[in-house]
């Protein structure tokens, strides 16, 4: 009999525990609520109109990032830049080194490369005397430059031939915007320029060739900047230089 009301009451409490606030939990049960739930909220799909407003937004961004994409070449473009940064600093440090003159303004005697200059095919000596500067010859290559890779294994006369940078001879402390080093890959007059001195005039018809940087170009300054530079600002820069003549070894 005890049992039999125990089971009753149990029962009673079980069907009325809402009234008491108990609707979670009973010693040793959960109390679920058996009442469906019912959602207002309405299921709507897109319609076509709004499919196509994303389909040609998604056209649009392809199209304004395809050309940086491509430019960048996983990264060459930029890694480029960051050669030319390192390059730039090398520079710095040496001069720091050597009364504030670089390589090409310091004679052989005293460590530079000024008598060794006068024609421009070996630019890349004044790499070489910066060797200890330089982190590694592989910063001397650019990315994109087939034409000078595989990058030389060490500072010797390895560096001759595989160095994507030219080196402006008349580069000079007291000209922070003067050309210092940056691609070579010019062309005057719509012909690509060959290993040797160019002599540029601020009226030059330069241009960078398309075989890097899709028409670009990248230049480090005096003052340790790096500049990207296309075909229609490249004269304009030539002007900002602060001589009347760049006199350019190209490698």
């Amino acid at each position: 009999m005890r049992q039999k009301l125990f089971v009753v009451a149990s029962s009673w409490f079980l069907n009325n525990a809402a009234n008491f606030g108990l609707t979670n939990f009973w010693p040793g049960r959960r109390v679920r609520n058996l009442n469906p739930r019912v959602s207002h909220q309405k299921t709507a799909a897109m319609t076509l109109t709004e499919v196509l407003v994303v389909i040609v937004m998604l056209a649009v961004l392809v199209a304004i990032l395809l050309p940086a994409l491509k430019r960048s070449k996983g990264g060459n473009y930029f890694s480029c830049g960051r050669n030319l940064r390192e390059i730039g600093m090398a520079y710095r440090i040496w001069a720091g080194d050597n009364g504030d003159k670089f390589p090409m303004q310091v004679s052989v005697a005293n460590g530079g490369t000024m008598e060794l200059n006068a024609d421009g095919k070996d630019a890349w000596l004044n790499y070489l005397v910066m060797s200890n500067e330089l982190s590694t010859p592989k910063i001397l290559v650019c990315p994109e430059d087939k034409k000078h890779m595989p990058p030389a294994n060490n500072f010797s006369s390895q560096l001759a031939g595989h160095i994507s940078y030219f080196v402006n001879l008349d580069a000079n402390g007291a000209y922070p915007k003067m050309f210092l080093s940056g691609d070579d890959n010019f062309a005057v007059g719509g012909v690509p320029v060959k290993p040797g001195l160019l002599e540029l005039s601020t009226n030059a018809p330069v241009t960078w060739t398309a075989e890097r940087h899709l028409n670009q170009g990248n230049i480090s300054l005096v003052d340790g900047s790096v500049e990207t530079v296309n075909n229609s600002m490249l004269t304009d820069w030539f002007h900002q230089t602060g001589i009347a003549t760049n006199r350019l070894a190209i490698p």
